[in-house]
């Protein structure tokens, strides 16, 4: 069976989650709407930027980043893809779109200088003209976007032609263990709380990623696995974070009453910790990254 969803005919089986997910995660078409879910950049980077930090540099040696090319960075954030560009290709010229107004401010404190820029966009309509950029590549955000097949068809359009398009999306399912063990004791305290489980995201399980580039005829296309392991100092640098609104995890805590946060508190804790004291927590965080080569002559999918 085939669903057709955003203009692209999608297996049942990859068009479900996509479609679930639409409705669990509603984000609007304007740009300041899409970013309030990470709206603090301080915050996320508690909860999730030190994670994207890690994880970066293993995406951008995943695209074959070269020094001098020209990289776009879609979905900025606070800046850790470019940074990890910066690192790698000190000499490439970075541009990173971003929704959220407070997350460009926040990376450009980091980049003072000139080869390094943000701004706020939409990715699902990029200002750039045809075949602006030798790579563009998406840390972690792709799942977000309202339609993301028509924010890929926007990176092909503005990459060149034998260009590369990469991309990775945390494996909410199974592989980001700091999420998936709070989701797992969130739904064991209340079973209502599985309509918010991260794991319905779309793009997010193995192959979804791969369909996606190959559904807008790209080339070459390859799809891995990316882990890094999550220190965390203490219970309290596992747990606070989700404290502060961050993401869907944040949101749903911050719907519950004292009571239910501190049973969540608890059963996190003993998850976690069991019955030795407090220490540090080493947690396995797993992402699928996919890569194709924009073809010599493409056709929109819009």
């Amino acid at each position: 069976m085939l669903i057709r969803a955003d203009m692209v005919v999608w297996p049942c089986s990859l068009a479900l989650p996509a479609l679930m997910a639409a409705n669990l995660f509603t984000r609007t078409s304007d740009a300041g709407a899409q970013g309030g879910m990470f709206s603090e950049a301080d915050a996320y980077e508690r909860f999730m930027g030190r994670w994207s930090r890690e994880l970066a540099p293993l995406l951008v040696k995943f695209a074959g980043v070269r020094d001098g090319d020209v990289v776009l960075d879609v979905g900025s954030g606070t800046g850790v893809l470019a940074t990890a560009v910066a690192a790698r290709a000190p000499s490439s010229r970075i541009i990173g779109i971003d929704p959220a107004a407070s997350y460009v401010a926040f990376a450009q404190t980091r980049h003072p200088g000139d080869r390094v820029g943000f701004e706020v966009g939409d990715a699902q309509q990029l200002r750039f003209a045809d075949g602006s950029f030798d790579r563009t590549l998406s840390l972690l955000v792709l799942n977000f976007i309202p339609h993301p097949t028509k924010a890929l068809d926007e990176m092909v359009r503005v990459t060149r032609p034998g260009g590369t398009i990469s991309g990775a999306v945390w494996d909410y399912g199974q592989g980001m263990e700091m999420l998936r063990i709070f989701w797992d004791e969130a739904v064991a305290l209340n079973p209502a709380a599985d309509g918010r489980d991260e794991r319905h995201m779309p793009l997010s399980r193995e192959g979804q990623l791969d369909a996606l580039w190959r559904a807008l005829r790209l080339q070459d296309v390859a799809e891995e696995a990316l882990t890094i392991q999550t220190r965390f100092s203490s219970f309290d640098d596992y747990w606070l974070p989700f404290l502060e609104r961050q993401g869907p995890a944040g949101d749903y805590v911050a719907t519950l009453t004292v009571g239910e946060r501190e049973q969540l508190r608890l059963r996190l804790r003993k998850r976690l910790l069991g019955d030795r004291p407090d220490g540090p927590i080493v947690l396995s965080a797993r992402a699928w990254a996919v890569r194709g080569v924009v073809p010599r002559r493409v056709v929109s999918v819009r």
